[in-house]
């Protein structure tokens, strides 16, 4: 009994990440180049989300501000969902609504990028975020799951909407996470040229 839920698990997730890579992979392909433009400018990414896509903001920022898949200088990346002290004064002082809009106007600046994760789209303090972020003459990249929610309908044609088309949370922060290692990768590529896993 559980041995076939595990394999339905992993046909599922399978069977969507080939299902979303013909979807997905321009619109990936446009966010390498924007954020590949922000970093050779001089600019920084910021990144959000809220409990996987927390951690899938911070493991973006891991592998730019370390090293992705090659030895290189770090990259400028930060995750806003660190800082307890931020997270904890703001959300007690303003509202859990403005834990990241308040980082992104401390910290954004015109051209950065904010990399704004949320499984349904609705996250009021991603919203938060990129509504700051738009304000401020930031890009953005969304990654959405379902139909995009409110996220989907704030996006302009200047920006990168990558949402996933599945309804379960889980299908989406996996193939969530493999967009984070194309975009890794897609930007190393950019920077730094072809090679390793070609």
């Amino acid at each position: 009994m559980i041995n076939n839920r595990i394999l339905g698990h992993f046909h599922e997730s399978a069977e969507l990440k080939i299902q979303a890579a013909a979807a997905l992979a321009p619109a990936i392909a446009q966010a390498v180049d924007l954020m590949f433009a922000a970093l050779s400018n001089g600019n920084k990414i910021l990144a959000c989300g809220n409990g996987g896509s927390a951690a899938d903001a911070q493991h973006f920022a891991a592998e730019l501000v370390g090293r992705f898949e090659r030895e290189r200088l770090p990259l400028p990346a930060l995750a806003l969902t660190t800082d307890s002290s931020i997270l904890t004064a703001v959300g007690n002082d303003y509202g859990f609504r403005e834990i990241f809009s308040k980082q992104v106007q401390a910290l954004g600046q015109a051209g950065d990028v904010l990399l704004a994760i949320s499984t349904s789209g609705n996250s009021a303090n991603v919203v938060a975020a990129i509504e700051v972020a738009l304000e401020r003459d930031m890009r953005v990249v969304a990654l959405t799951g379902h139909d995009g929610g409110a996220i989907g309908k704030l996006i302009t044609d200047a920006d990168v909407h990558l949402c996933v088309p599945h309804e379960r949370t889980a299908r989406i922060q996996e193939v969530h996470l493999l967009t984070i290692h194309c975009l890794c990768d897609g930007i190393d590529v950019a920077l730094f040229g072809g090679d390793v896993h070609e």
